[in-house]
């Protein structure tokens, strides 16, 4: 039976990447509903297998300025309670802690780049296995709180919770597995005022990317796979 899934995308170069391709391989027929355009309120009615909540250089705290972060949040408590699969990226890992209950608050300094996960006992037991050691990609700010019922899975230097999971059918992942080596680039225009302002070089990420991401592509399809496994 053909199943749905839906991801609300804040940008247009922050989509799905090669996890499309996994999700139709496993059957489910793939949508986007555009943050600040399409009536996020309506995803709910379409009754999706799964909800993906892709990444953005905002704030989930920023409910004033962009009111769509509150029908996120609204959305995710009412669709998890419901035992709707969610999966969310970055800003989505993000709203999803924030949906549970715990804090999501600035970082000392933004962790943008290629750094390797360090798994904790309960990462080495999930889905996140093979990427024990591995350089992924980060791109973030702000770090999530400690989640009630779902100890961390990962850590780096600068951030000590990476990923969480606090049902078997909820995973929230503050890193890019999603970004295919083609689709970097488009990062690096996108994103350009906040790597200068952060001091980052554009060709050492370039450099980094081309290293990492072609290993990480496969090992990606392993972890999401293994998830959607468990659904």
């Amino acid at each position: 039976m053909l199943k749905r899934a839906v991801a609300i995308r804040h940008l247009a170069f922050e989509d799905l990447g090669g996890l499309e391709k996994i999700l139709l391989r496993n059957g489910y027929k793939v949508s986007y509903r555009e943050a600040g355009k399409d009536d996020l309120g309506a995803i709910e009615q379409a009754q999706p297998d799964l909800l993906v909540v892709l990444g953005a250089p905002i704030s989930v705290n920023d409910t004033d300025a962009y009111p769509f972060v509150q029908q996120e949040l609204s959305l995710i408590q009412r669709l998890s309670e419901r035992g709707t699969a969610v999966l969310g990226i970055c800003l989505g890992a993000q709203l999803i802690a924030r949906a549970l209950g715990a804090g999501v608050k600035a970082m000392p300094q933004k962790e943008i780049g290629f750094a390797p996960l360090e798994l904790t006992e309960k990462g080495r037991e999930s889905a996140l296995a093979p990427l024990e050691g591995i350089p992924v990609l980060h791109w973030h700010g702000e770090a999530c709180g400690p989640v009630s019922g779902a100890p961390p899975l990962a850590r780096t230097q600068a951030c000590d919770n990476q990923a969480f999971q606090p049902s078997p059918r909820i995973l929230g992942l503050q890193f890019h597995l999603e970004v295919p080596l083609q689709d970097f680039e488009c990062w690096l225009i996108g994103h350009c005022s906040e790597l200068a302002a952060a001091g980052l070089s554009v060709p050492d990420l370039r450099r980094d990317a081309a290293q990492s991401l072609p290993q990480l592509e496969s090992l990606a399809t392993d972890v999401f796979q293994r998830w959607l496994d468990g659904l």
